[in-house]
């Protein structure tokens, strides 16, 4: 579809809005994998209309998240962190020029229902204690019962975990060890993590069942965020320029995972399996969140002619 430059300048002006099949077209191309100026090719729209919609969206997204993603009953929940980073890789980040603040390595944790498949809760910073106790606390205040919880041998999540659940859970750890040193030089070692030779299941707390500490589903979920988000892509420069923009797209993604996307072996949307949405959703809906958070638009002044 060909936009004339009335559409174009209507949108970025606040005047109009673009129609809707092309904004539900922007937004199916950001959580498929296209990055923002291919998305500006294909829908002959500015960067800027992209930008402007993806903030919009995220923002509207995270709200929407954060209200009704609420009182999950849960039996099995995995936990992980994926990584990613924000205008140069941390090693760079001294000598970058105008780095702006949140540049360097960033931690996207989530907290994914084994059975349902929905993602509970997700956060972004470090990979350190302080984001663990906060992904934590707000994990916990999602759930409706007790569950039984997997994470990674990273140490942060054992006081994270006490804290938020006090108790109140059946906590294992899986923790894996790698092998193959001598593989370590080669070329290939650029691109593939070691090989795992091996992992120790440990009961942290209250009393898990063995075979479920596992961390196999949210890795999973890890491979579509990395598909899903062109800014995931490793060995690109499709990296984030700005955290912020990389928040919203994370708040776009994880509404239309669990709202939007059919899931093939659930035969429906995570929301759905979880109980926490009735209905298929489609990305009209998510234009609706945004159309809703839109500030009205006020009475204009009087108008005086001149001349």
């Amino acid at each position: 579809m060909m936009l004339d430059a009335k559409h174009k300048r209507s949108y970025i002006r606040g005047m109009n809005k673009l129609p809707l099949e092309t904004r539900v077209r922007i937004l199916n191309m950001l959580v498929e994998g296209s990055s923002l100026r291919s998305v500006s090719r294909v829908c002959d729209v500015s960067i800027n209309t992209v930008t402007k919609l993806l903030t919009d969206a995220g923002n509207a997204c995270a709200a929407f998240h954060y209200e009704t993603v609420r009182d999950v009953k849960a039996n099995r929940v995995q936990c992980d962190e994926i990584w990613s980073f924000c205008y140069a890789k941390e090693k760079n980040v001294p000598g970058a020029k105008r780095a702006p603040s949140g540049a360097g390595s960033v931690w996207t944790w989530t907290g994914f229902d084994s059975e349902s498949k929905l993602i509970l809760s997700w956060m972004v910073g470090d990979r350190d204690a302080e984001t663990a106790n906060f992904f934590m606390d707000d994990l916990a205040s999602r759930l409706a019962n007790r569950v039984q919880l997997t994470t990674d041998g990273h140490s942060v999540y054992l006081d994270a975990v006490a804290g938020a659940f006090a108790g109140e859970i059946d906590y294992g750890m899986l923790i894996k060890l790698y092998g193959g040193e001598a593989a370590a030089t080669t070329p290939e070692r650029k691109y593939s993590p070691a090989e795992c030779v091996g992992a120790r299941k440990v009961p942290i707390s209250g009393a898990p069942t063995r075979k479920h500490i596992s961390t196999s589903h949210v890795e999973r979920q890890n491979l579509n965020i990395r598909m899903g988000l062109r800014r995931f892509t490793r060995l690109t420069n499709a990296f984030s320029k700005k955290i912020d923009m990389h928040i919203h797209a994370l708040s776009l993604y994880f509404v239309f995972y669990n709202f939007v996307r059919m899931h093939k072996s659930l035969k429906m949307t995570p929301a759905m399996a979880a109980g926490v949405s009735d209905r298929l959703w489609s990305m009209d809906d998510i234009v609706a969140l945004v159309d809703a958070r839109a500030p009205k638009p006020g009475k204009r002044g009087p108008y005086k002619k001149l001349g």
